[in-house]
């Protein structure tokens, strides 16, 4: 992952999220009152799928191939806990929050799942509480989770500087130094 430009990484990752996302849509997942209201969708196929006008190939599919079968916000097949275990250890740099994040937490498509996985990682470490560490995690749980899902541990740092979105990607999540 050091050896590979961090822009050809954001790009491979915007055009995955691209993918997921047109791929939502055509399968009428999106169904805006519900993920307003946060109630279960309508049963009602999504208009683009009840037009014969629709150049979608699922216009012509049974409504029950495309109604959405969970509610948006949630991911019915990666459950939490998203956290295995955390672990504080002593680096060049200062302490270090070893995140360890379960199968489902690497997986997971919830809308909520950072704030989940965050709330189970101050469950652990409650001293983690601060702007910066989770910075640091929002960071790795957007992007390394795509680029290196099988990283063994997500470390994140108290002894680093709080810096903008731009600048938390630019450093792979690592501001104000190397990885530890």
């Amino acid at each position: 992952m050091r050896g590979e430009p961090w822009p050809r990484m954001l790009a491979s990752v915007a055009a995955t999220v691209a993918c997921v996302v047109l791929l939502v849509g055509v399968a009428g997942c999106d169904d805006e009152s519900s993920s307003a209201t946060g109630s279960e969708p309508s049963t009602s196929p999504s208009p683009s799928a009840a037009s014969p006008a629709a150049s979608s190939p699922v216009a012509s599919a049974p409504s029950s191939w495309i109604e959405p079968t969970a509610s948006p916000t949630t991911d019915p097949v990666n459950l939490p806990p998203y956290i295995d275990h955390v672990q504080w250890v002593q680096t060049q740099v200062g302490p270090s929050l070893q995140i360890h994040p379960t199968s489902s937490g690497r997986k997971t498509t919830s809308d909520n799942g950072a704030d989940v996985a965050w709330a189970e990682v101050l469950a652990l470490a409650p001293n983690a509480d601060t702007a910066g560490m989770r910075a640091q995690f929002d960071c790795h749980w957007t992007y390394a989770r795509i680029v290196a899902p099988d990283k063994p541990s997500w470390n994140i740092e108290p002894d680093r500087p709080v810096v903008s979105q731009q600048e938390m990607i630019n450093s792979m999540c690592n501001p104000g130094g190397p990885e530890e």
